[in-house]
């Protein structure tokens, strides 16, 4: 019986999975952060150069992605599909997934600036339902910012049209190096920053990167970037909109 493209792919991705070092590197990118190569290595227990040669083999058969950001090479799943697909073989190896334990101090994971725009935590919450909202769409490695998006951050006081003439990518994705998840930078995210700002949804700590939430933020947080079908989800509860008072910054 001869092979078909299908089985033969099959096998490749199988084999790929099948290394026990590849196999933990896989289990660990499963929560949807990104890691450095040197964390992964780590996890695998192996060392640099030969990690290399792993990172190739999953990158060749579509498991993974790499992003570069500053110096730092950036390993992902490369789809939902590809999670879901490890997932069921855990569940059919009856083996449960180590979840991730950032090491960033609790006050800088919660809230805090990177460079001039949101990040952490809050961050990643408000990129993710910007996005879920329709109101960013993917270009490449870039965002559009749809009309539905642009009348959104109107509300809040984000003056888009100036942050579109100032000389840089006007909105992207920057990896958080605490979340290891998308939050929204750019000169989008930095005039979202000032706007909040301005609205007095959040302070700046005087000592440090960290952002604080003021009562205020606490209850426009929910309404204004919540699930259109649950206006409060993903912000309810959440520890940087409920554990910080109106003068008390994170940390």
């Amino acid at each position: 019986m001869e092979s078909t493209f299908a089985d033969i792919n099959l096998s490749a991705v199988a084999s790929a999975i099948a290394d026990p070092a590849r196999a933990r590197m896989l289990c660990v990118l499963l929560d949807g952060r990104a890691r450095t190569a040197t964390e992964l290595a780590a996890v695998a227990d192996i060392g640099a150069s030969t990690a290399s040669g792993h990172f190739q083999r999953l990158r060749e058969q579509g498991l993974v992605e790499m992003a570069v950001q500053g110096k730092h090479r950036y390993y992902r799943l490369a789809s939902g599909e590809v999670g879901h697909a490890l997932e069921a073989l855990l569940v059919v190896a009856g083996a449960e997934r180590t979840p991730f334990k950032p090491s960033t101090p609790s006050a800088l994971r919660e809230a805090r600036t990177c460079y001039d725009h949101m990040a952490g935590t809050l961050a990643v919450r408000i990129h993710d339902a910007m996005v879920a909202r329709r109101w960013l769409e993917a270009d490449g490695r870039d965002y559009l910012l749809t009309p539905l998006g642009e009348a959104a951050l109107a509300q809040v006081g984000v003056d888009v049209a100036q942050a579109r003439q100032r000389r840089r990518r006007f909105a992207c994705a920057c990896l958080d190096w605490s979340e290891r998840r998308s939050h929204l930078g750019g000169a989008l995210g930095a005039a979202l920053l000032d706007a909040l700002l301005r609205r007095g949804w959040i302070t700046k700590d005087l000592d440090s990167r960290a952002l604080g939430v003021t009562k205020k933020g606490e209850r426009q947080f929910p309404a204004f970037f919540g699930k259109e079908e649950e206006p409060s989800a993903g912000f309810e509860g959440n520890e940087s909109v409920r554990k910080c008072g109106y003068a008390t910054a994170l940390g």
